[in-house]
């Protein structure tokens, strides 16, 4: 403990000396030093506050412990009762600092784009796929999110192939990465005569935001096609050549954009989608290194691993990484999910505690 100790007053330090730095003038005429130091300042703001009330328990601890070696014995039966309590908050604090140790994610604070597709299971899986993007879209309202569609493409019977969206938000990556694999779904579908149950399956992919600096793309290794955007049934969305097609060579990557009218916004969207493609693509390839030398599948974004099984007749989803069963079907379809979410990041809280 001595270490973490030493290690706590280092980080409080560190946090006086940031709030001299972003009050100095001439730090706050660069904007761009300003701003790292800002970020930097709010990154251990919680940890910093939660460090200077475990030091103030400590400290009364040790002011009861000279009280229980006095010869007062009414205050020490005051002090004996309170004691117990005391410790247990100091054990919380630690417990929580531990947690707030950990190494963070560098991607948790970013935007996210949301892909939702359809797998196994035909019409029902692209019926499936609405569902799952209504729920994270009232999901992500209900935390204050903008969502934004980027691209849609529908299937029969009022079901889509393929929904892109990007969700801005304080902490989106954070709660919604452990969203990434495949989601199952057990029911009998709307176009079922005889009442059989069908099991579908959709993928879904989460992926952080990524600024041009994280990903270097040479404009030489692209191609660029751009057609006439289409709707429902085919119809002209207008009479200009608007939607934009961008293939990445080096990876074979294409992603497609046509929501807006405007051949310009599609190409910057387009491009939004392949540079969050391209990180992704890096990260996950980090994570299959990693798994090498852990087990560990919670948030590891595996897009193969089947994730969670939604079954309509019984009201259940169950979530097999964690093994956790819920029979509140209803409301989560329905975008209720930060129980699941929160069951997720303490599990995975708990899995780099036991490596650390």
């Amino acid at each position: 403990m001595d270490i973490i100790l030493d290690k706590l007053n280092d980080i409080e330090l560190r946090y006086r000396e940031l709030e001299g730095q972003l009050s100095d003038p001439k730090i706050v005429a660069k904007p761009g030093m300003y701003q790292k130091y800002a970020k930097e300042h709010a990154d251990i703001r919680e940890l910093v506050e939660t460090i200077r009330v475990y030091n103030k328990v400590r400290s009364q601890i040790e002011e009861y412990q000279d009280v229980l070696g006095g010869s007062d014995d009414e205050l020490k039966s005051i002090v004996k009762d309170e004691m117990p309590q005391l410790k247990q908050k100091q054990t919380d604090l630690e417990d929580q600092l531990k947690i707030l140790l950990l190494p963070k994610d560098p991607n948790d604070s970013k935007n996210v784009f949301l892909e939702v597709r359809a797998g196994t299971g035909g019409d029902e899986a692209g019926l499936f796929v609405g569902d799952l993007f209504r729920m994270y879209a009232k999901y992500a309202e209900a935390q204050g999110w903008k969502v934004e569609v980027i691209s849609s493409s529908s299937s029969g019977v009022g079901g889509f192939k393929e929904i892109i969206a990007q969700i801005e938000g304080s902490g989106a990556y954070s709660r919604l990465k452990y969203e990434s694999g495949v989601h199952r779904v057990q029911r009998v579908p709307v176009t079922e005569a005889q009442g059989r149950i069908h099991t579908s399956a959709v993928t879904v992919a989460i992926m952080p935001e990524a600024e041009e600096v994280e990903v270097n793309i040479d404009p030489n290794d692209l191609r660029i096609d751009v057609y006439r955007s289409t709707g429902h049934g085919g119809q002209s969305v207008n009479t200009t050549d608007s939607a934009v097609r961008i293939t990445h060579l080096p990876t074979g990557l294409v992603v497609t954009c046509q929501d807006e009218k405007s051949q310009l916004k599609n190409k910057n969207k387009a491009m939004k989608v392949l540079r969050a493609r391209l990180l992704d693509a890096e990260v996950q390839r980090q994570n299959a290194e990693q798994a090498q030398a852990r087990k560990s599948q919670v948030g590891s974004g595996d897009r193969s691993e089947r994730i969670r099984t939604y079954n309509f007749p019984q009201g259940r989803i169950t979530d097999h990484r964690i093994n956790l069963t819920r029979y509140d079907l209803d409301s989560f379809i329905n975008g209720n999910i930060g129980a699941m979410i929160d069951a997720l990041a303490a599990h995975a809280q708990a899995e780099a505690l036991n490596k650390t």
